[in-house]
């Protein structure tokens, strides 16, 4: 029975540790913050939040007017700077050059925000290898890619890395086997350098963002879909992963209630979690 009662007792604080909220709004004001995939969906309404805490954003995706649309709204919301560039991921000289950019127009880096990814709409797998190069090309290696140019300006503001990554990145998930080893990877990859740069004595937080369900715009499109419930809103996501990333978070997990419980189950019983995804997909009408 005492035993019992520590155990509660530990869960209990571990509860409490988990949802308290030390967010201090002022420490992003003035601070350099630089976002992919932020034309739109999670990576929009994070430009839109950092610029009503008075940060300085760079923004960056590939449709040049959306993004003007994007940074006019920034400055409206009282960023104290606001620029984009057009830019393709999915080519490395790109990544070099937003990271570039971020030096000559914010003068250094202080949150590096990983957002962005490729089309990647749920299918079966057939066999596409040029497509699984495009999904590991944007999807993972230009993470990598950005991380490590932005390296030594994170190591002089002693700045943060956030990793937008999914629940499909810790559990498989059938009919995004693709998009699901790409997330895969960006773990695998980013807890191994969290780690090397404790080594090096470089203070760069990695926060991994686990998102579970949120209603963007690409969330059901394909020729497959799961059944969802309530879903996040972009607005609330984003936000989340500003908190965790301010707070040196090891990894987030939102919406919490969706997404702890269900790493839970795939934990301790991964079959019965392949059964809920089986019996969760829907086909839709451009399924062949």
């Amino acid at each position: 029975m005492a035993k019992l009662k520590i155990v509660l007792i530990l869960l209990a604080v571990y509860i409490a540790y988990q949802y308290y909220d030390s967010f201090d709004p002022e420490e992003v004001r003035g601070k350099s913050v630089v976002i992919t995939g932020a034309s739109t969906g999670i990576g929009e309404q994070l430009a839109y939040h950092y610029s009503q805490l008075g940060a300085k954003v760079l923004i960056t995706a590939r449709r040049e007017h959306v993004l003007q649309k994007v940074v006019a709204k920034c400055k409206e919301l009282g960023a104290q700077d606001a620029h984009y560039i057009p830019l393709d991921m999915g080519k490395l000289e790109d990544t070099k050059r937003l990271i570039d950019a971020a030096k000559t127009k914010l003068g250094g880096i202080d949150h590096l925000i990983l957002n962005h990814i490729t089309n990647n709409y749920m299918a079966l797998w057939k066999g596409d290898m040029e497509k699984l190069q495009r999904v590991m090309d944007i999807n993972f290696r230009a993470y990598v890619s950005l991380a490590t140019y932005a390296t030594p300006m994170l190591n002089e503001s002693n700045g943060r890395i956030a990793v937008v990554s999914s629940f499909a990145g810790k559990v498989a998930t059938p009919f995004a086997a693709l998009y699901s080893a790409s997330k895969f990877a960006l773990d695998g990859f980013f807890s191994a350098l969290r780690q090397e740069f404790v080594m090096q004595n470089m203070d760069i937080s990695v926060t991994l963002c686990i998102i579970g369900s949120v209603d963007t715009p690409n969330a059901n499109k394909g020729d497959f879909t799961f059944q969802r419930g309530h879903e996040a809103t972009p607005q609330d996501t984003a936000l989340a992963i500003i908190k965790g990333v301010s707070c040196h978070q090891r990894e987030i997990y939102y919406p919490s209630h969706e997404v702890r419980p269900l790493l839970v189950i795939a934990h301790w019983m991964p079959s019965l979690m392949e059964k809920i995804f089986r019996s969760a997909v829907i086909t839709t009408e451009k399924s062949t």
